[in-house]
Formats: C-alpha cells, structure tokens, sequence
C-alpha cells in the first residue's frame, strides 16, 4: 500500500515538474494542440467504425476542438463520446512506449502521416489547418536533423502530450463542478445517461492518471537502461597470432 502510494506521489511530482519545465519554453503552447488533434481524432475515427459519417472537425487556438459527425443515437453515439480522452491518453503512453524502444523517428513519421489525413479528410479550414500544416513542416525538418535534436523533440511532445492528457480531464472536471451543461463531453454523456457530469469528467480524470502511470514507467525504462549501457562498457578483444 505505502509503496503504491509513494509510486502515485512520483507520478504527480514527474507530472508538476515536466509543466512547470515545458511552459518555461515560449513555443510550447503551439505543441499542446497536438492532444486536442489526437483527442479529435479518436472521436472521428470511432464514428467511422461505428458505421457514422464526420462531417468536419475544428481545431481552435485555445487548444479546444469539435467534431462534427452523424451517427446513431443510443450506444454509437455513448462509445464515441467515451473515445476523445481516452484515445488522447492511450496516444500519450504509445509516445512514451516508442521512446522506451528508440524508435522516434517512427513516432514522428506516424504523427506527421496522421496530421496529413486530418487535413486531407476532415479539417479544411481555420486555426487547425494552418496548425496541421505548420506542424508537419516542423516534423519533415526535425525528421532531417540529428538524432539528439530529434529524440529531443520527440520526448517534448511526448510529455507535453502526457501533461496535457492529464490537465484536459482535470479542467474538465472542475467546469463539470460549476457548470455542468458545459462541460463538453461529459456533459454529453450525462445527458445520455443518469450519471452527472462530474462523475463522466472524474472517470476520464482517473484513466488519464492511469495512463500517465505506464507512460513514466516506460520513460524510466529507458532512462535505467542507458544508465546500464554507461555503467557497464563493452569491451572487445582482437586476438594475434
């Protein structure tokens, strides 16, 4: 019990620091629309499994978005409504997972395809096209640079996805608190449902912590294994005749 008190007290701390570090940097807030992309996009791409249709989707520059879409009401439409923030956080720990297995520069190759479908299929206008665009671009250029500067930039996105993850649920709990008819998707799901707003908002809240949990095991995996790597060098031995 202590020990996975102290693990969830880690978490939070990791959590408040990496904030505190990533708003420090003046071009961070142009990063964070990347979990509203993704978060969007679980919407949208659950519509589509559900046999729906997505009409567009917006991204706006307050780091909110909309999807707009028709499905059917009942179960449908419940399931996409769940998708947005759990997809954002699962995404957060794929990040984290990739960057365990150095493998970045696969990560970064499938964000930028992903920010390309997002302008090719649903967003056609506004903030959020001109972001998919100017995101991409930095992706290509990162994409050509050095493997220091690009497993840098990967692990800011990586947590600034995560932080975001985490703060979306939070902020959304507090507005379903105070004002419950607009608290987006919990909202939705309260008028779907006999639970309240607040209760959908918690819900996401804990699942994004959970996620937030396995995304920084993975990111001390691969910090314990290069300290291993360091601790203990190879040595090779070439034999003579």
């Amino acid at each position: 019990m202590q020990n996975t008190l102290l693990r969830w007290l880690l978490t939070a701390l990791i959590l408040v620091a990496m904030l505190l570090l990533t708003r420090l940097l003046p071009f961070s807030y142009f990063f964070r629309t990347l979990d509203t992309m993704i978060h969007e996009f679980g919407h949208a791409a659950a519509t589509l499994v559900l046999s729906g249709s997505v009409l567009a989707i917006e991204l706006n520059a307050n780091h909110s978005g909309v999807t707009y879409s028709l499905i059917e009401p009942g179960w449908r439409s419940l399931l996409v409504t769940l998708t947005g923030y759990f997809t954002a956080s699962l995404f957060a720990v794929l990040l984290f997972w990739l960057f365990a297995r150095r493998r970045e520069r696969s990560g970064l190759i499938g964000m930028t395809v992903l920010a390309v479908l997002m302008l090719l299929l649903f967003v056609h206008e506004g903030y959020g096209l001109v972001w998919l665009i100017g995101f991409s671009v930095v992706n290509l250029a990162v994409l050509l640079l050095g493997r220091f500067v690009r497993s840098f930039y990967f692990l800011l996105l990586a947590f600034i996805t995560l932080e975001e993850s985490v703060l979306a649920p939070l902020s959304l709990l507090l507005l379903a608190w105070t004002d419950p008819a607009r608290a987006g998707d919990a909202s939705s799901l309260a008028r779907m449902t006999w639970l309240p707003a607040w209760l959908w908002a918690l819900f996401f809240l804990l699942g994004a912590l959970v996620c937030a949990r396995y995304a920084l095991r993975y990111f001390m995996q691969r910090l314990t294994t290069r300290s291993r790597e360091s601790a203990y060098p190879t040595y090779y031995e070439r034999g003579g005749v």
